[in-house]
């Protein structure tokens, strides 16, 4: 695209994410973001920025107009070819922007002159933020200051080039194994979704889905908090926080079935088969239902190295139960 086509889309991604844009608009913006790897992340790097500034929109009572203005003449957009770095989107050129328009660009410039963007502008001596993304594959890398992070698929995670301040700072969506180099005076802190997890030096699971975010302690001490309510987890200990409630549910881990995708097996010992089959659809993005009070037998296996059609036959032996397939539907009676 060029430049004009750009700042068309630009104006289309404003107007989607505030909700304005009609049926037609958003089945093109829908239709662009499939079209290449490339204009997705541009998306999910505009989103990013976006979403930022969204708890200061209510409150500011900044010059709109001429914050407008400044965030025209301050944001300079670099586009990039590496998947690690996050680069901010161009400036929305938007000839007669609507008020909400406005003052969304407007508290995007006090974010940035405040420091609060201002790891997502190309600023001189200034840290970048980069961003891992597994897409279709699990992926294991080291962030800056040593610590080990394995992403499921279709997750990512965002970070600082260089951790400065008194946390090490991060933001998560989708899953994520973590081993954290231990660091009393610069805790690591997650934020995923609203829910925070704290540590200092541990090792722990991170599951984000629409409804709930799963904390599970392997090592160490790991805090979890929403809001003001916060619990302190121990080894094989979970915490459950729900999208609805604030105060995480704490309770007892009983299963090593959260690491599959980390340790390439399913480890189940007298695990209920809804649990397996919870771990299976994940794995294997497929739909895979259980009936009656099937749900609830137990099998004690391990996995390793086998296709979904061998597991699910030795489960079908093992238990004594039938595999049948309706379309896209696998069911286990």
């Amino acid at each position: 695209m060029n430049r004009d086509n750009n700042n068309m889309m630009d104006e289309l991604l404003v107007k989607y994410l505030l909700a304005e844009a009609t049926e037609a608009e958003q089945e093109e913006v829908q239709q662009w973001i499939a079209a290449s790897a490339e204009n997705k992340r541009y998306y999910e790097h505009f989103k990013l920025i976006w979403q930022r500034s969204r708890h200061l929109a209510a409150t500011s009572t900044v010059d709109e107009h001429e914050a407008w203005k400044r965030f025209q003449q301050k944001v300079q957009a670099k586009d990039t070819k590496q998947d690690k770095e996050i680069v901010a989107p161009r400036a929305i050129a938007v000839s007669k922007p609507s008020i909400n328009w406005m003052r969304v660009a407007a508290m995007l410039m006090v974010l940035a002159l405040s420091g609060g963007l201002i790891y997502y502008f190309v600023e001189q001596g200034a840290p970048k933020m980069l961003a891992l993304r597994s897409n279709e594959s699990v992926m294991i890398d080291t962030l800056p200051d040593g610590s080990v992070v394995t992403l499921n698929k279709r997750s990512s995670l965002s970070y600082p080039e260089t951790f400065k301040g008194d946390l090490r700072s991060v933001k998560l969506e989708g899953e994520a194994f973590f081993n954290i180099t231990p660091n009393k005076s610069k805790p690591f802190v997650i934020d995923a979704n609203g829910t925070m997890v704290k540590v200092v030096g541990t090792s722990f699971n991170v599951k984000m889905t629409n409804d709930k975010t799963e904390v599970i302690v392997e090592t160490g001490v790991v805090e979890v908090s929403k809001k003001k309510k916060m619990v302190k987890l121990n080894p094989h200990e979970k915490a459950t926080v729900l999208r609805d409630r604030d105060e995480p549910i704490k309770e007892a881990n009983d299963d090593e079935l959260y690491s599959y995708y980390k340790s390439d097996e399913f480890i189940c010992d007298h695990t209920p088969l809804a649990r397996l089959v919870e771990a299976l659809n994940d794995a294997y993005a497929v739909h895979i239902v259980v009936t009656g009070n099937v749900a609830n037998k137990q099998i004690t296996t391990t996995f390793r190295d086998k296709s979904l059609d061998e597991i699910l036959a030795v489960v079908a032996e093992t238990l004594g139960l039938r595999i049948e397939k309706n379309g896209s539907e696998i069911i286990i009676k």
